[in-house]
């Protein structure tokens, strides 16, 4: 249980002439600690507090769990207060001194973190640790259990690069929630994500017992754009166009057969992948819209079964007329060249078709305006 409005206090008498005389004495400074002596169950999503009501303080030291916990002063020096949440079922000292009239008094606590009736913790980050990833890469952060504090678990997450951008986490249900930056990554740095998950409350009596960090590498920007209507793709390297190619999209008709319109990022790559005609519905070997297919250097696109592939049974086509189930249909050499070059977070610009990628479908973030990402943002 946790002990309510109990604080430690130190209040040092000693007989001395000068300022600050009381009675004849000198006031000694009085500190108290908030969770005091002795407390069990203190909840760690709660501020370590010493206050001194006169004087002013000194040195404040807290351990726990083998580390030490930073915090900061008021501007007067009369409070301290711990920066981050304290791990559960832990045991933590602190020891703070403070000054008055040219003398020193030492408080102390110990006192015990709550053990959770709940637990919850990062069950994946994606990119990989190390990854090197594209400009357009979001981070995406999933949890064991749902999340209703958000706001708290938002403030928790930070994310640093060596180029300073703006960016934002928004919230996709209650175990996902995706860091974007406004505009693209700046191309050859590093981004570093920390999740100071210990001592969170994500829920009621649920909180997050460890910490994570994950740091990944941006690398050349590679943006590609893709023309449904003119049956080309463009492929820029760090702002410079290096390889142009023809290409057949999808052959429309039917929405299923549409390429999604709009800013995908890549999602991976697969060599060789089987496509068959089951995502349309259609499983039955003896109907005509039946098929199954090995495709060869493809780069998935979205998650509804886009990819930049090779297929040499569409040569004659491309540049002309758009044959594909939604696909990009690419040349042989160009497909093995852009599978080569390609990685997670590559940007893939499709225009002139009248199917708008959807937010959600892969990695298509960056169909939201900047406006309107914020708006999923628990911290808006």
């Amino acid at each position: 249980m946790v002990l309510k409005g109990v604080v430690t206090s130190v209040a040092a008498v000693l007989v001395t002439a000068g300022c600050g005389l009381v009675g004849g004495h000198e006031q000694a400074a009085k500190v108290s600690i908030t969770p005091a002596n002795g407390t069990s169950g203190s909840r760690p999503d709660l501020p370590i507090v010493v206050t001194a009501s006169t004087g002013r303080l000194g040195d404040v030291a807290v351990q726990g769990g083998g580390a030490r916990i930073a915090g900061a002063f008021d501007a007067a020096h009369r409070q301290w207060k711990s920066s981050r949440t304290l791990t559960p079922a832990t045991r933590y000292t602190v020891r703070a001194t403070a000054k008055a009239g040219g003398k020193t008094t030492t408080a102390t606590s110990a006192f015990q973190t709550l053990t959770p009736k709940q637990t919850f913790s990062v069950a994946d980050i994606t990119p990989m640790p190390n990854e090197t990833i594209g400009v357009g890469m979001p981070l995406i952060v999933k949890f064991s259990r749902p999340v209703y504090n958000q706001a708290d678990v938002e403030r928790a997450l930070h994310v640093t690069s060596d180029k300073p951008a703006e960016g934002a986490w928004r919230w996709f249900g209650r175990q996902e929630v995706v860091y974007r930056t406004k505009e693209y990554w700046q191309p050859h740095q590093t981004v570093r994500l920390t999740a100071d998950m210990a001592g969170i409350r994500g829920a009621k009596d649920t909180y997050g017992t460890k910490d994570y960090a994950r740091s990944f590498t941006i690398g050349d920007s590679h943006i590609s754009d893709v023309d449904v209507q003119s049956h080309r793709m463009t492929v820029q390297v760090d702002g410079r166009t290096v390889k142009t190619t023809p290409i057949s999209a999808g052959k429309g008709g039917q929405r299923k057969y549409t390429t999604t319109n709009g800013v995908h990022a890549v999602m991976g790559k697969h060599s060789p992948v089987t496509m068959t005609s089951g995502w349309e519905g259609v499983t039955d070997k003896s109907d005509p819209n039946y098929y199954s297919l090995t495709v060869y250097q493809a780069v998935q696109i979205s998650s509804s079964g886009e990819y930049v592939h090779s297929a040499p049974w569409s040569v004659g086509s491309q540049g002309h007329e758009n044959v594909s189930h939604g696909c990009v249909n690419a040349p042989p050499a160009f497909a093995k060249w852009f599978y080569n070059l390609s990685r997670r977070g590559d940007i893939v610009k499709v225009s002139g078709t009248d199917r708008e990628l959807e937010p959600t479908n892969g990695y298509g973030y960056w169909q939201l305006s900047w406006t309107d990402w914020l708006k999923g943002s628990a911290l808006h």
